[in-house]
């Protein structure tokens, strides 16, 4: 269990980390909490966006759309690398998920298979959206599968948490498929080496 870190602190362990970092509006104080509480905090989710184009994407994520306000997400990691902070506090992405992952996040321990959307995720977890159309055929640049280590990597390091923390959507609610064209897996190995 752990307390949200501040805004600044959250973009000081985002450039410790090696990114390069856009601000974007007000994104500190850009968020959802009227709607709830944010925190305590559990650990690192990662989607995609399921849309081209690095300007769109961020107004998308910031803004949000008529079915879903805005922020969708703390950070949007585009193609190349670059991290754009978008909202911090509570964020529309990850929604209702399930109760024994969330367990087996706090725990870290092996995720179950998510079977029930019963649970508030987007008062639990960080999240990032990539860049990416999540068709299984856009790529994923070197330089942005870097920079997705490196952000959850910063946020499991100030936290004290394994990469055991960080999940995938698909993780988390049944019927979710994001993020697609890489393994959680894969992705969770990577970080657990860089915070080694």
């Amino acid at each position: 269990m752990a307390t949200p870190m501040s805004a600044s602190r959250f973009l000081s362990a985002l450039r410790a980390e090696g990114l390069t970092v856009v601000q974007v509006g007000d994104w500190r104080t850009h968020n959802r909490n009227h709607k709830g509480p944010w925190g305590p905090v559990h650990g690192v989710m990662i989607h995609h966006t399921a849309t081209r184009g690095t300007a769109a994407t961020v107004r998308l994520c910031r803004d949000g759309h008529s079915a879903l306000p805005g922020p969708l997400c703390h950070g949007v990691i585009a193609k190349d690398g670059k991290v754009h902070l978008v909202g911090y506090g509570r964020a529309n992405h990850a929604g209702a998920g399930d109760d024994d992952v969330l367990r087996a996040v706090i725990a870290e321990q092996r995720l179950p298979p998510d079977n029930e959307a019963t649970t508030d995720g987007n008062r639990h977890f960080y999240g990032f959206e990539c860049e990416n159309l999540g068709d299984g055929k856009d790529p994923w640049p070197k330089v942005q599968l870097e920079a997705i280590e490196k952000a959850a990597a910063a946020v499991c390091r100030v936290h004290g948490w394994t990469h055991r923390s960080v999940i995938g959507h698909l993780e988390w609610q049944p019927g979710k498929v994001d993020p697609r064209g890489f393994t959680m897996a894969s992705m969770r190995s990577r970080i657990a080496d860089r915070l080694r």
